[in-house]
């Protein structure tokens, strides 16, 4: 030490404060580096032991779907079916079109769902197809006669829930999840007046709030599928020791070293999500099952057996669930699967799908399927029928315009396919932190 303040002692003054400045930055710039190795690492660097590649195959199959029926209900909400194509530029968020890409351009990729025309003055308009009105009357038909399912789940959510409301607000993230209509809000939660009511708040927050207890409802999709249990008039929930269907991921090996730990989850008891939690403690083992035992249910309802994360974390106070949730999803790996392609995170049960395709596919699967095989196919090489001398045309000279205004044209035929729509996604600010992600995979990588 007293070799240290000698040598420091001879240097110059000016060298002196250098030295000083640079002692008190170092342990501030490797404090930097090390939380930025932490927070940069991306969730698509895990092992590649634990990605099922199937499962993100079917991410990525809907994505585009997803714009294209957001694009859909916007059309169906107009009163005659058509839109000013400027007017869309309020919703280049929800399908994640930055500007400068064109709106019309992206348009004119499914021509079989889409028309663009132009009026009198000039103006740009979008419409619907014929077979494009033909898909939205067989979705709301659809929706109609499958409303009573529809609201078996939502009854039993908010039978699930602590205190047997929900917000509408939160609800809203399940629509499409669940089959519910766009107009869910002012007209259809009206229409199950045995099931639920909506509430207000002094604030003005309005819930969902169960009207009676259905003891038949109050049995897990596992007990049914199991069991085979539907339910009786004097049913209360409590203790369960079934086990949950765990699906791996075929070149994943940790599944034998970890094979004990996993057999005394599967037979540890836990309490049914219909049942009171609030005795239970955060933390605990009886807490953690019954939260997994949560998201299975949950899951379980919605018609693609998959959910974006964020919409699972809304829920954590009205259904007892541990702030870490994302931790847990990534513990569970053979129950469920969290794909982290695009923006935001997805989550799936893993069970319900036999590849990259659900195994048990509702109407309205059936009929998302119809809308995805009529969207355009953006590749490299186009085969034009109609005009032999544009076959090496790219898709830059197809698609893009200078303007949004710009003079139609005559569409040439494109082939039918979606296998080429990459890296495309629907944005939204995600909850879960990237960092925290990154964290819960290398604590679950080194437990």
């Amino acid at each position: 030490m007293a070799n240290r303040v000698i040598a420091i002692s001879e240097l110059s003054h000016s060298s002196r404060i250098k030295y000083y400045i640079q002692s008190i930055l170092d342990p501030i710039y490797a404090a930097t580096q090390s939380r930025s190795m932490t927070t940069s690492k991306r969730v698509q660097d895990r092992s590649q032991n634990k990605r099922i590649h199937d499962l993100e195959i079917a991410t990525e199959k809907w994505k585009i779907a997803s714009k294209v029926l957001f694009l859909l209900e916007i059309l169906k909400r107009e009163p005659e079916q058509v839109i000013h194509v400027r007017s869309l530029d309020q919703h280049r968020r929800q399908i994640s079109l930055p500007k400068p890409h064109k709106i019309s351009a992206f348009l004119r990729k499914s021509p079989k769902l889409f028309e663009l025309y132009k009026d009198q003055k000039d103006v740009l308009w979008c419409g619907l197809t014929k077979k494009a009105e033909e898909l939205v009357q067989e979705e709301e038909r659809i929706i109609e006669e499958n409303g009573d399912k529809a609201a078996e789940h939502v009854t039993r959510l908010l039978m699930m829930s602590v205190d047997k409301c929900l917000p509408l607000d939160k609800i809203a993230h399940f629509r499409r999840d669940l089959g519910l209509p766009f107009d869910f809000r002012t007209n259809w939660v009206y229409k199950y007046p045995k099931n639920f009511k909506v509430v207000k708040t002094e604030d003005d927050v309005e819930y969902l709030k169960l009207v009676s207890w259905n003891p038949c409802w109050a049995i897990t999709e596992l007990e049914r599928k199991v069991l085979g249990v539907s339910g009786s008039a004097d049913h209360v929930p409590g203790p369960l020791s079934l086990p949950f269907p765990m699906k791996f991921p075929p070149n994943y090996r940790k599944v034998y070293r970890y094979g004990g730990q996993i057999d005394n989850f599967q037979k540890r008891s836990y309490l049914s999500p219909y049942a009171d939690a609030r005795d239970l403690k955060a933390g605990s083992q009886e807490f953690d099952k019954r939260a997994v035992a949560v998201m299975h249910e949950m899951l379980s309802f919605m018609n693609e057996k998959r959910l974006v994360t964020d919409h699972l974390t809304h829920f954590r106070r009205e259904f007892v669930m541990p702030q870490k949730l994302m931790r847990l999803l990534l513990k569970h790996i053979g129950i469920f699967y969290v794909s982290e392609r695009g923006k935001r995170f997805s989550v799936f049960l893993t069970e319900a799908y036999e590849g990259a395709e659900l195994i048990e596919k509702c109407p309205l699967i059936v009929w998302k399927e119809k809308v995805h095989n009529l969207i355009g196919y953006r590749g490299k090489k186009k085969k034009i029928e109609t005009f032999d001398d544009f076959t090496d045309m790219e898709d830059k000279d197809l698609f893009e315009s200078d303007s949004e205004d710009e003079s139609l044209r005559v569409e040439p035929l494109r082939e039918e396919t979606i296998s080429a729509f990459d890296n495309e996604s629907l944005s939204g600010n995600s909850e879960m932190d990237i960092g925290e992600v990154c964290g819960a995979y290398k604590n679950y990588e080194t437990s």
